[in-house]
């Protein structure tokens, strides 16, 4: 144990007295006044626009809490929120430009303002998808409570945990995955809130979905690996410029075409991880936001009067085709919102699970229809509202998974229907949500990047990156992570790139820096176990505290 931190120390430490190469980027020089001046620009603005929004919104709707103390937690966990995309800003991204910093395709500076705006046009322009997939890890009875002093524990413990690990493995300058460390919190609240409750500690972890996280994470790495070594291999077969292989000649750009496949790769990994990763942040603020001021954020209040018509009809009829299912010898639970939570957590299908669900959608379409509108739910009902609308669209959605129900084409049509539904009714983020995650991720990225580009850039193989090199780990950690956005597959940039340089470096016959290479298996095999811990044990103590 104590050689594993030595190690550790040594790859803190060598980053004060970096190895020199001719070929080394000017990667120390100081930003000059105008670069300080348009991030406290851009922070002031993010700053007040995310203030002018919310207020503007709680205005509208009408409604808030009586006391200050909610606006205060709200306050404290959208700072911890954005906090944690800023440092994710850094730490990941620095990833996408070391390739392109140690190949001189782009400057420095420029190449992190570059891949800064890049990850801010890819959380505006991203679906939201990921953000409401993270939501759904969380154990369901501190989703339903959110507002309540255990929702805010959860919250803060896991943001908080992963924060605390992201900063450390970038100060000893570890290419670690922010992606990981948040599944592990979320695990970690999962297991430590079953504990608490007397339950199994397993109970409160959807391991299905976690063992696929699990996989995604383990094969990542191994594919960047693989990849980018056979692609490297491929490239040498079949273009002979010798120029490619070698390390670049002083601070010589490489030829234009692959300097533009290595500009454009780089502004794809950055886009893709905009898109991804930010929407991390984006769904643990609107948990927060519906937690503190649901009358303005717990349902869209934007949706047109006619969809809110469709919606009760759909209700009716899905719960039509859900009565045909309920057997006479099966009473109609006493409590449908107590049954689907328990399903929900349990993934256990009981006879009176369809019933309930029954009930509950015909439930929902009574009060959508009884006000007219979303906008007119009175403060009172929204949290109910919302929280039998998620309810029943994680029963349905469970449903469909384990395929136990024999229901027909038609009913399962129907329920699909009805989901989407739901969703459009409460899976929504505001546009001042995105910006500001936007410009705390575009932030994040042109500060404190340097660590962890030196450790991609000069700490994996025992040679200079050479422009062959860099293009195959970055083409593969771009392709690899848009592979996984569409199949809703979660990946870390960080293990797909810098496991991806390493593979080059193998083919290449370059060496590999063991030390290193065990520093980024020691902090990918840690990363799990101690943000599960970390958070699991933060939320025990914010939940006294609260």
């Amino acid at each position: 144990m104590s050689s594993s931190v030595d190690t550790l120390h040594a790859a803190a430490s060598s980053h004060t007295h970096p190895p020199r190469h001719p070929s080394r980027p000017h990667i120390d020089q100081k930003n000059g006044p105008l670069a300080g001046l348009i991030f406290i620009c851009l922070l002031a603005t993010g700053l007040l626009f995310t203030g002018y929004s919310l207020t503007t919104d709680v205005t509208e709707a009408g409604g808030g809490a009586g006391s200050w103390v909610p606006y205060l937690l709200l306050g404290v966990a959208l700072l911890i929120a954005l906090g944690f995309e800023f440092v994710n800003g850094f730490h990941d991204t620095a990833n996408a430009v070391a390739t392109v910093i140690y190949t001189h395709s782009l400057p420095p500076n420029f190449a992190v303002m570059w891949s800064g705006f890049f990850n801010f046009l890819g959380v505006l322009l991203s679906s939201g998808a990921v953000a409401f997939g993270i939501i759904s890890l969380l154990p369901v009875e501190l989703i339903l409570q959110v507002g309540s002093g255990s929702g805010f524990a959860m919250v803060f413990a896991l943001l908080i945990a992963a924060i605390m690990w992201n900063l450390g493995t970038w100060w000893l300058g570890l290419p670690a995955s922010s992606s990981h460390t948040m599944i592990g919190s979320i695990l970690g609240v999962g297991v430590a809130n079953a504990l608490m409750h007397g339950r199994d500690g397993t109970s409160g972890v959807d391991w299905e979905q976690a063992a696929k996280v699990g996989y995604s994470l383990l094969l990542s790495p191994l594919v960047g690996f693989v990849c980018a070594a056979l692609l490297l291999l491929a490239m040498r077969a079949l273009v002979k410029s010798k120029e490619l292989y070698e390390a670049p000649a002083g601070k010589t750009p490489p030829p234009w075409w692959i300097r533009g496949l290595l500009i454009l790769t780089c502004t794809g990994v950055s886009f893709a991880h905009g898109s991804n990763d930010g929407q991390k942040g984006m769904g643990l603020i609107m948990l927060i936001l519906v937690g503190t001021v649901p009358m303005a954020y717990a349902l869209n209040r934007a949706m047109p009067v006619d969809h809110v018509t469709q919606f009760v009809a759909v209700s009716q009829v899905t719960q039509q085709s859900l009565q045909k299912y309920l057997e006479p010898t099966v009473a109609l639970p006493a409590d449908s919102r107590k049954t689907l939570s328990e399903y929900v957590r349990t993934r256990e299908l009981k006879p009176d699970v369809v019933p309930a669900l029954a009930v509950m959608v015909g439930s929902i379409g009574l009060q959508v229809k009884e006000h007219g509108s979303l906008a007119k739910v009175p403060q009172q009902s929204v949290a109910n509202v919302r929280n039998d609308m998620y309810l029943a669209a994680e029963a349905i959605r469970f449903l469909d998974k384990n395929g136990a129900t024999g229901f027909d084409d038609d009913t399962k049509a129907n329920l699909k229907a009805f989901k989407k539904q739901i969703d459009d009714a409460t899976k929504f983020i505001p546009l001042w949500v995105k910006v500001a995650v936007a410009i705390a991720l575009g932030l994040g990225t042109m500060v404190g990047w340097k660590r962890i580009v030196v450790t991609v850039g000069e700490k994996i193989g025992k040679t200079h990156l050479t422009y062959a090199q860099g293009a195959s780990a970055e083409l593969v950690a771009m392709l690899t992570i848009g592979a996984a956005d569409i199949y809703g597959l979660p990946v870390s940039t960080t293990h797909v790139l810098s496991s991806g340089v390493a593979g080059t470096m193998a083919a290449n016959r370059s060496g590999l820096q063991l030390s290193t290479i065990r520093n980024l298996a020691a902090a990918w095999v840690l990363t799990l176990p101690v943000a599960i811990l970390l958070s699991g044990s933060l939320y025990w103590l914010f939940s006294h505290l609260f």
